[in-house]
């Protein structure tokens, strides 16, 4: 991308920006990209070969439906070994992953609406929405932080899982920022408004009766 980025270094010989962290130790890269810095970011996402897109997605998915399984398999007292009701506790997390990914494909679809909508001269192309697909997808790896949260289990740990969530959220608005080269109150009111319309899928959900947060779900019941 022929952009001029604020925080690249010149060479002395051509005078034209180039990027400063490709001589830095990829720990080094790691760390800053955790400090959610614009310079980290724009070297992960424009000079570095990163093809992790779909796995990464897929792994934090698996992560937020092993949470919302473990919270609907905690509501219940039953401990019946029949066949049946491990058949109907197993689809339930592949219900809670459903779910999650809808919940995540809302949320992004509420992004590049609103991207679309107020800047439209920076999603002209197919190429711009692939590379912010694949900006947000890698800024969605907070969300590995889930399984440590709920193993190191305590009395904090709705407080820890509140935290990722706006770790992820700051990710999210800062692989905006770089990728479409925008100010930083733009890509926050595309990540509110794809919160909105996340949180609508939810309600929609819960009218379903799919409520994450219900005691049983319908098999169970029906095993009841």
């Amino acid at each position: 991308r022929e952009k001029q980025f604020s925080g690249w270094i010149k060479t002395k010989s051509c005078q034209k920006p180039v990027d400063k962290y490709i001589e830095y130790d990829p720990v080094i890269i790691l760390i800053n990209a955790v400090l959610c810095k614009a310079q980290a970011y724009r070297h992960i996402l424009f000079n570095t070969k990163i093809n992790i897109h779909g796995k990464l997605c897929i792994f934090c998915l698996l992560c937020e439906a092993y949470i919302r399984w473990l919270q609907l398999q905690d509501s219940s007292q039953n401990t019946d070994p029949d066949d049946l009701i491990r058949y109907a506790k197993e689809w339930d997390f592949y219900r809670m992953f459903g779910i999650a990914s809808l919940e995540q494909t809302s949320f992004f679809l509420g992004i590049f609406i609103t991207l679309w909508w107020m800047t439209p001269e920076m999603l002209k192309r197919k190429s711009d929405f692939i590379l912010l697909l694949k900006a947000l997808l890698l800024s969605t790896y907070g969300k590995l932080l889930l399984i440590p949260a709920v193993i190191w289990e305590h009395d904090y740990t709705p407080l820890c899982l509140a935290f990722i969530k706006v770790f992820v959220l700051i990710s999210n608005s800062q692989a905006i920022r770089v990728t479409l080269n925008l100010n930083r109150i733009l890509p926050w009111f595309a990540i509110f408004f794809g919160l909105i319309l996340e949180n609508g899928v939810v309600c929609l959900f819960q009218k379903m009766g799919w409520d994450i947060f219900k005691e049983k779900s319908e098999h169970l019941q029906i095993v009841y």
